[in-house]
Order: structure tokens, then sequence, then C-alpha cells
């Protein structure tokens, strides 16, 4: 196969624990040929959507680990498959990244997470189709709504719809201290419409990232564990990542959502839960292929790439 990689910039590549790079080396490894450019290099021209892209080789640790060949203008549609691997933001910029290549799987390219559906799942906003699963959610940009939300839960969670990495989450408790003043900065005086929810205690457990691929879910979660006194268990906000087997309650939510999920061409899904209940569905890059395969016996990137050659066969 000849696989296009649609990421960020190799050099900013996290190379001991990156999931990309990882599906990128278990696909080289099995004889399929690698290509590679950054969503800025995905265009319109002469009437069919191009990547001005690279061949792509992943080398034995050295003062570097790849190597690009010279510059090629190709059809997305002659890819065996098309990964799209760029981190958040979702911006504006993003956007009009799903809609080209929206417009190459009109041509017949096959794109992995099929772009239509990332559009139409916001990472956080998409758990309210599964209103049985989720903790108490309020989603408003009203003080008001926010202020009798936290008098009938107490100690509650906000959050921003574009945050990533755990960024902008404050814990209010009983007190109520800084409610408005939180509010009014993260959601700009109204500008802005936040996420409300009852805090979980279940937190200190870890938030568990449960990996959807193809359709099937990975037996194994990554529990990322705050750490002191912090809240936020994201690796980026200073979390413990602990690989665990799935729980009943886990496997419940996972195993419900994975072939919805599947169907609607969400090839890899990673599903957000704490004390089993549905936080996040995040579709643009999910991550915790390298610490899950690290810690247990389970090679996730062994199982990514058997699922991505039977969809694209």
């Amino acid at each position: 196969m000849d696989l296009l990689f649609i990421a960020d910039p190799l050099e900013s590549f996290k190379v001991k624990k990156d999931s990309t790079l990882a599906m990128m080396r278990v696909a080289q490894e099995s004889g399929h040929r690698l290509w590679f450019c950054q969503s800025r290099n995905v265009l319109w021209k002469d009437n069919l959507v191009i990547a001005d892209c690279q061949s792509l080789i992943i080398k034995p640790a050295s003062t570097s680990w790849y190597e690009l060949g010279e510059l090629e203008s190709r059809s997305l549609n002659i890819f065996s498959a098309v990964l799209m691997r760029t981190d958040p933001p979702f911006d504006i910029e993003y956007l009009n990244t799903t809609w080209l290549l929206s417009a190459a799987a009109r041509q017949g390219a096959k794109i992995f997470n099929n772009p239509s559906a990332v559009r139409d799942h916001s990472e956080k906003l998409s758990i309210t189709e599964f209103p049985g699963l989720i903790p108490p959610t309020l989603v408003t940009r009203e003080l008001s709504a926010v202020q009798e939300f936290h008098r009938q839960h107490r100690d509650i969670v906000i959050k921003p719809l574009d945050g990533m990495g755990g960024m902008g989450v404050f814990r209010v408790g009983a007190d109520g201290l800084n409610l408005a003043s939180i509010v009014e900065t993260l959601g700009e005086n109204g500008a802005r419409t936040l996420m409300v929810q009852r805090f979980l205690p279940e937190i200190a457990q870890g938030d568990k990232r449960v990996l959807l691929i193809g359709g099937e879910v990975v037996p194994f979660a990554l529990a990322r564990i705050p750490q002191g006194a912090e809240i936020r268990g994201n690796l980026a906000a200073g979390g413990k990542g602990v690989a665990m087997p799935l729980t009943d309650a886990e496997k419940r939510v996972a195993e419900k959502l994975a072939p919805i999920l599947n169907q609607r061409g969400l090839f890899l899904v990673g599903l957000d839960l704490i004390g089993g209940c549905l936080t996040e569905i995040n579709v643009t890059s999910p991550t915790c292929f390298v610490e899950i395969t690290d810690q247990t016996q389970f090679d996730v990137p062994q199982f990514w790439l058997k699922a991505l050659e039977r969809a694209v066969s």
C-alpha cells in the first residue's frame, strides 16, 4: 500500500511516544510505502485534490529518525489510504482542509477518518448524542445558566469547547469561588460557548482513554492520572499514564459506540471516560498507542494496521 500521512512537521514529533510515528513505523515494517505532507500542502489544482508530498523512510535511532524524498505532486485518489493526523485546534484552516479532503473523497480517495464525519463530530459536543452515558452536562454561553447548574451540583468542571490537552479546564467547588470570573474569562463575556459538567471524583483513578479502531475495541485503556493537587489527567498537563484493562462499565460504553462510529467513517476514535462516564469523543488525532503497547502485551499499532488493511482491501 501507498499511505499518505497528513501530519504536523516531523521535527515536532515526540519520537518516544508519538502515535503517528508508531503507525508509520509498523506500516513500513510490513512493506508499505510511506508518504508525508502537511495540511498546508493539500490543494485543489486542475480539478483534482493534490498533495505536494514527499516519500518518507523511517530510520533506526540516529541523529535524524526520518528521510524525505523529493517533492512530488500527487492526486490523493492514487494513494491506498490517506491518514489525516494533524493535531487540533479545530480552527478554520483545519476545517478548510476537511472540505478539500471531502472533495478528494468524491474523487475516490480513501481518507481516515472520513472528513465529513470529523466535521459532524465536535469532540466535546458529540457526547450529547448519548445522554445515557454522560455525566450531568450543560452547554451554554450564559453565566446565569452556569450559576444555576452550580447551585444544583455544587462541584463542577468548566471547559471551552475548543480546548485540548486539558487547556482551560477549571473546577469550581461548593464555595463557588471565582465562578463568575472564570465563566466571563473563558466565555469571553458571552462570546464563546462553554461546557459545564458535574465534577467526577473518580478522576482520581484516571481519565481513561479508550481506543476504537475499525469498529473494534482495544481491550486496554490508558488511565491518565492527575498528579498532586491537579484535577486534570491529561498527559500534556502532567498526568501520569497507566495502562490497564477495561472495566465492565468501560467495555459497555466502548462496545456500544464502536460500531455506530465506525459506520459513520470514524475509523479511529479515542473515547475519554471518567468512572465509566463518557466525557469526550476524540476523532481528529487520537493518541496513546505507544503507552498502551509499552505497558501491556497488546500491540496497538499492529492492531491498527491490520484493521486499516481490511478497510482498504
